[in-house]
């Protein structure tokens, strides 16, 4: 799906977006502990907006493989202040939560939309939830916590099961009263996935988008990168040197135009997607 198509209450380019990560967590993948303290948080989220960042995503969740969750009044303490502060700040601030309490408390200190990683299947009141509140909402593809997703990662028929999988989720964020403009849909890389499932989801994208709703891709420094760039002894990449080849994703993305992408550094991804649109015009 086109970056074209506008998503209630949230930016409309003609192009794709770039959504910047702001984790408020000690212990993410690629950046764990950097920004836990609100302040820095804030401040982080800010530069990111300086730097061209369409939405910021604010977490206070690890979903990296084998991750142990906080309580939820810990991860409200993690992401309230940051989302409020962004708010007030004019960003377009996305709340990355699994939990409707949280989504609902930060929806009410300014959040446009609940990026929820379990597509609403970790907390049975997160749908009704996002419905009432008239959000949008990221359905993404998931079947497990972190705690074990990866010992599901098992496939007959990989796309064919990740759509069959989301539609069922589109259909009950759909049948909770979330409108279709409100949607957004994301295959969930690296979520109950391997390397090579996730290349094969890049290389199948227009199966993907043939559920018809805007798509967010978040791969930037995902672990499948790391090990495809590993040195000679098989070392995997190291997360924070993994942003070059991110941002080749992007540029492939781009040119698909997908609605957004999800990034830890957000400038070069711009820079990216500027020039994508640049050749994209016509000439004169």
């Amino acid at each position: 799906m086109t970056a074209g198509r506008p998503v209630y209450g949230l930016p409309s380019r003609p192009r794709t977006l770039v959504m910047g990560v702001v984790n408020v967590t000690p212990d993410s993948f690629s950046d764990g502990g950097e920004w836990l303290d609100p302040d820095e948080a804030i401040t982080h989220g800010l530069q990111l907006l300086t730097e061209g960042a369409d939405l910021v995503d604010v977490g206070g969740e690890s979903t990296r493989p084998g991750a142990d969750r906080p309580s939820t009044e810990v991860e409200l303490a993690r992401v309230l202040p940051v989302v409020a502060a962004l708010a007030a700040a004019g960003a377009v601030v996305s709340i990355d939560t699994m939990r409707a309490e949280v989504a609902e408390r930060a929806i009410r200190a300014g959040a446009s939309l609940v990026n929820d990683v379990s597509g609403g299947r970790a907390d049975p009141d997160m749908l009704d939830t996002v419905a009432r509140a008239g959000v949008a909402y990221i359905c993404m593809h998931w079947r497990g916590h972190s705690a074990d997703m990866q010992s599901r990662a098992s496939y007959a028929d990989l796309v064919g099961e990740v759509v069959a999988e989301l539609a069922e989720q589109i259909e009950a964020a759909r049948a909770a009263g979330i409108l279709g403009d409100r949607l957004v849909v994301d295959p969930g890389f690296g979520f109950a996935k391997t390397g090579d499932h996730n290349w094969e989801l890049l290389q199948r994208l227009p199966e993907l988008e043939s559920l018809g709703l805007p798509m967010l891709y978040g791969l930037s420094r995902k672990g499948f990168l790391g090990t495809l760039l590993a040195d000679r002894d098989g070392i995997p990449r190291p997360a924070r040197e993994r942003d070059d080849a991110s941002l080749a994703l992007t540029t492939l993305l781009a040119w698909r135009r997908v609605w957004a992408v999800r990034v830890h550094r957000v400038r070069p991804h711009v820079d990216a997607i500027t020039v994508v649109e640049r050749l994209r015009a016509r000439p004169g």
